[in-house]
This record gives C-alpha cells, structure tokens and sequence, in this order.
C-alpha cells in the first residue's frame, strides 16, 4: 500500500492550519464511514480508508474561502484537480478516480452541459465498488458548519435538489450500502 500520508502533507501544510483540520477532519469522518460499511460488505477497509483519506484531495486549488481554500479553481473542480494531483504524485489509478468521480452521486456529461459546469463534457460516475462507497460515504458529511453526520433523510433531500438523475443514483448507492446506523 502507499503511503497517503505523504501526500497529505505536501499539499496540506502547517501554513494554513485551518484548512489542514478541516480537511483531515472531513477525510477521517468519511473514511470511518466507508470502513463500517465495507467491513459489513467484505471490502478491504486498508485500501477504503486511502480511498478517503484523498478523495478532497484537490480543494486546496479551490476558491472556497468559507473552508479556507484560496485557490483560484472552481470549487466543483477539486474532484478532477484531485485526480491530477494524485496521479501526478504516482499514487494507484483507482485513488485518483475515486477522487475524480465523487462529486454529488457522480456527475454526467448531460449534467455538465445543462448546468454550465466547468467541466470537461463526460461523464464522471462511481463504477467501482470502492468508487461508489467513497461517494456514499462523502454524502453523510459537510466541510463546513457543525461537520456532524447528516441524517439519511437530510442526505436525501439534498440530493433531490440536484436533479432526478442524481437522486436515482444516490438511492442506488442506497440500495448497495444500505443507510448508515
């Protein structure tokens, strides 16, 4: 296994402090999550909690002051940024695509193009089990405010508000993990 702690620090100094705590806060609490699910569904938690410890990985290039990120991308970019960064810093092909396809319940390129994103035009969805879990897992927790779990129902209705495609996915990965305890 490699070692993401490496990574985390390189890009997550003490030179913001508190963008550094809310980042490995919100990383912990996603990665606990993924790993009760995963030991309920025989998936590797070593790997899963990797998988989480990176999937922000790119907000630190955002420009989203209210976590303190002063970076100059758009916030919904951190997954794709966070794929580059990942890949470029020799890390597993399958971290740098969970970190690319866990935005909302994943995103579509018809999505993208009705919604004006800056994205590039494709589709980035979970496909993998580790992918899908990571994305579930994320749903349950905020970079902001009291940064506790969020109900299922308060998770679900969020999701409603994104559209019908991707409550249908979010529902699905429902389906799959089951709702957390």
């Amino acid at each position: 296994m490699f070692d993401y702690r490496k990574i985390i620090d390189k890009y997550y100094t003490a030179s913001n402090p508190e963008l550094r705590d809310i980042f490995l806060r919100h990383s912990s609490q996603v990665a606990g999550l993924a790993c009760e699910i995963a030991r309920n569904h025989g998936i590797d938690t070593e790997q899963v909690t990797a998988a989480a410890m990176l999937h922000d990985i790119g907000i630190c290039l955002t420009d989203a002051p209210g976590i303190h990120c002063h970076g100059s991308e758009p916030y919904i970019r951190h997954g794709v940024i966070g794929a580059d960064i990942l890949r470029s810093e020799g890390a597993p092909e399958w971290a740098a695509r969970v970190a690319e396809r866990h935005t909302g319940a994943g995103l579509d390129a018809q999505e993208i193009a009705e919604q004006g994103l800056p994205l590039e035009q494709r589709d980035y969805l979970p496909e993998t089990q580790i992918e899908r879990l990571i994305c579930y897992a994320d749903k349950f927790y905020s970079k902001s405010g009291d940064m506790k779990r969020k109900p299922f129902d308060k998770v679900r209705a969020s999701m409603e508000k994104y559209g019908e495609r991707s409550l249908a996915r979010f529902d699905a990965l429902a389906d799959e993990f089951g709702r957390p305890a």
